[in-house]
């Protein structure tokens, strides 16, 4: 009997501990409750260098990264928070370079300008640049491992904004 009490009592301690967790997320977000939708508007690509898909693949990628870890509803215009911006830079450079003067990487930099405002809590709106580089082999041909880089940099940068956003670390 008193092992069967015991067990119960340790049951009731465990459930009211993880009734205690109801904000957590694993994500790390931290939403304010009255926050219910966002609004990502198109990311315009205003870098010298232009990939034509660049901005739908940003925009895409910012939205997908708020479905999936947050339970708020994508809105057209006038979200409780709401991203705008432009991609500012899109560069390859040569990195290290070998004694014959020939780069073995190029990396490959992508720069996002954006805004964030938070109609619940104004106190929270930001703007600001993320930039990501990924670097690859200089005899690979750019075009044929570009959208590879592309993802891989934007899921990056989405992630950085997603975490200035709502994580507060």
């Amino acid at each position: 009997m008193k092992e069967k009490l015991a067990q119960v009592f340790v049951w009731l301690i465990i459930m009211a501990m993880s009734a205690g967790c109801g904000v957590y997320s694993f994500t790390g977000a931290s939403i304010d409750p009255n926050v219910k939708t966002f609004t990502v508007h198109f990311i315009s690509n205003q870098a010298p260098l232009v990939v034509p898909s660049l901005s739908q693949t940003m925009t895409d990628g910012l939205r997908n990264k708020f479905l999936t870890n947050t339970n708020l509803n994508l809105i057209d215009n006038g979200g409780d928070l709401e991203f705008s911006g432009s991609i500012v830079n899109y560069a390859i450079t040569p990195v290290a370079v070998q004694a014959n003067e020939t780069a073995a990487l190029n990396r490959l930099t992508i720069a996002v300008n954006i805004e964030f405002v938070n109609h619940q809590n104004e106190k929270q709106n930001w703007t600001s640049t993320f930039s990501r580089y990924a670097d690859y082999n200089s005899s690979s041909d750019i075009t044929s491992i570009q959208d590879q880089l592309i993802k891989e940099i934007t899921d990056q940068i989405t992630e950085d904004i997603f975490n200035k956003a709502v994580v507060n670390w």
